[in-house]
């Protein structure tokens, strides 16, 4: 009996890794490899940024805003992101639930219960930036919460086309335990939220595919163009700048 829990557990890896050994069903690609090597380099975005000028200037509209990682990431690579927001007078705070490790049905579950708590305490209407895979669970909030949620600022957010037009899907699969097109909780993930959508993509992005993340007219209200990689979204000049305008639009 002992024995069991193994067995169950290496049953269970069985099954991810089987998931993530699946054949894509459709045509669908990600960047190509160039681009993604280029990701692997964003240990250099703080030099990077020592060469180019992000100017701070205080906001003409402080917004209380809540900051969702991507997949595999934890907050604390929006850390530097939420410094610059504080410094312009915006309220940034975390999702509160570290690593994104899938938009499973519990995590979906302690998010919103977050973004809940957020709104009680600010007495407003929250602002949701979301980096990649935490941009499509912030569109999902707002389809709930419309009332509670301000705006939607995604970046790099594969929310248009194929979930397997990127980089990143089969380790998806094996972490979250899920295929990419099956999603725990009941949407449509193309549908725009009832709140202002802004979407930031980049056709440098080495993780998802540029039209994925740019997505469709009717998919969002906005789409807004950046030169910089899939890491670059929130740890270089370039991808804050962009949120700080977008935060400042009335």
């Amino acid at each position: 009996m002992a024995t069991l829990p193994f067995q169950e557990t290496r049953a269970e890896w069985g099954r991810r890794l089987a998931l993530a050994a699946e054949p894509c069903p459709d045509d669908a690609r990600g960047p190509r490899a160039l681009l993604l090597a280029g990701e692997f380099l964003w240990p250099f975005e703080p030099l990077k940024r020592r060469f180019s000028t992000l100017e701070v200037s205080p906001a003409r509209h402080p917004k209380h805003v809540m900051l969702l990682p991507g997949f595999g990431a934890h907050p604390i690579r929006m850390r530097w992101m939420a410094r610059q927001l504080e410094k312009a007078g915006h309220t940034a705070k975390k999702w509160g639930l570290g690593y994104n490790l899938g938009a499973t049905a519990d995590r979906f579950a302690k998010v919103e219960k977050r973004l809940l708590a957020l709104y009680e305490n600010k007495g407003e209407p929250i602002v949701l930036v979301g980096w990649s895979l935490g941009g499509v669970m912030a569109r999902e909030l707002a389809k709930k919460h419309p009332d509670k949620v301000a705006k939607v600022v995604t970046m790099g957010s594969p929310f248009s086309g194929s979930p397997r037009a990127n980089n990143g899907w089969r380790a998806y699969q094996a972490i979250a335990g899920h295929r990419v097109d099956e999603p725990e909780i009941e949407t449509d993930v193309k549908e725009k939220p009832p709140v202002e959508t802004v979407a930031f993509w980049s056709p440098r992005d080495g993780v998802v595919a540029p039209k994925c993340a740019c997505g469709k007219p009717g998919e969002r209200d906005r789409a807004v163009a950046l030169r910089c990689t899939h890491m670059g979204f929130v740890l270089s000049n370039e991808g804050v700048a962009a949120l700080l305008s977008e935060l400042d639009r009335a």
